[in-house]
């Protein structure tokens, strides 16, 4: 029995199970979907056992599949961490860094910052995933997931890198068209522009509830925070946006901030890198520490809304400004 090659199998295996086909497995590995199929095969004939129930339209793991998965989740989930802590106790900075966030957060903070990382340290790498759903650092052999809001999972290990709220905002074009809505009743006169998925507590919905409709009219809806802001920015409508997504336009006057009265009033809750190992590694000290210094403290967005000057700043604000 080949011991590497099992580990790699019930890697294999995992993906698939998450996936739900060879197709996508294939295709996040950059192999022929042929050899991920021959890899679980070659699990199946060692473990005498079948683990899928395959058909043209589903491909659903066996009650044996079913044991195998929580079993092997824990096991690479082990080795990956005894794999860190054993690493983090070298000083060299060095390996693969698997991060998860947002996709507006990563693009506009995490991706700038990495550069000048990787030519301080040439023998890191990342793998980033951006992605819309709650990533468990645990059973996703994640080294850090950027989490936004409250945190219920007290079990993770959490830092705070930075404050977040939710504002109100329209650029000035669309004020000057529509006018500011002074009252909470007087968006039922106004465009919105909100999160696509009905049943997201985010955005618009988050103070006014399954009421949305009463009070204002949804010409756009999407389900990433930048188009939802591109919208804004345009003059299609008025958004309710994180701090971190609008601060840039409104330090730059391209979108402004608008107070109805009787809107319940945002809180503050954070940013906050989640991570499951006690003991960090070197390489996510680095990374950490890289983000922290991007993204400033106060924030730049804080700072870029109250009209003060940042390096950082006015580098992702030019950039913002540019898009369509």
């Amino acid at each position: 029995m080949n011991q590497a090659r099992t580990m790699e199998n019930l890697e294999v295996f995992v993906d698939t199970v998450r996936a739900g086909s060879f197709s996508a497995v294939a295709r996040r590995r950059g192999v022929a979907v042929s050899s991920v199929a021959r890899q679980i095969d070659s699990l199946e004939e060692e473990l005498k056992a079948t683990l899928f129930t395959r058909s043209t339209r589903a491909l659903r793991p066996t009650d044996a599949g079913n044991l195998l998965f929580c079993r092997a989740v824990k096991i690479l989930s082990d080795l990956a961490d005894a794999r860190s802590e054993v690493i983090s106790f070298e000083a060299a900075v060095e390996g693969v860094l698997r991060v998860s966030c947002l996709p507006t957060f990563g693009r506009r903070y995490v991706v700038p910052c990495l550069a000048q990382m990787f030519v301080t340290y040439p023998g890191l790498s990342m793998e980033l995933d951006l992605t819309e759903r709650l990533a468990d650092p645990t059973t996703e052999r994640l080294d850090l997931a950027i989490r936004f809001g409250d945190l219920p999972d007290r079990a993770l290990i959490s830092t705070k890198l930075a404050d977040q709220t939710y504002v109100v905002c329209a650029s000035p074009g669309y004020v000057a068209t529509h006018g500011s809505p002074q009252s909470l009743d007087a968006l039922a006169s106004h465009r919105l522009i909100d999160k696509r998925r009905s049943q997201s507590p985010l955005g618009w919905r988050e103070v006014l509830g399954n009421d949305l409709l009463q009070y204002g009219h949804c010409v756009f809806e999407a389900d990433d925070f930048d188009a939802q802001r591109q919208a804004a920015v345009a003059g299609a409508g008025i958004v309710r946006l994180p701090d971190w997504v609008v601060g840039h336009d409104i330090g730059l006057g391209a979108l402004v901030v608008l107070h109805p009265e009787g809107l319940p009033a945002a809180k503050v809750t954070g940013i906050h890198l989640v991570r499951a190992l006690p003991r960090p590694s070197a390489r996510l000290k680095a990374f950490v520490d890289a983000l922290t210094d991007f993204i400033g403290r106060p924030a730049s967005w804080q700072r870029a809304m109250r009209g003060e000057s940042f390096s950082h700043t006015k580098a992702v604000s030019t950039e913002l400004a540019v898009q369509p």
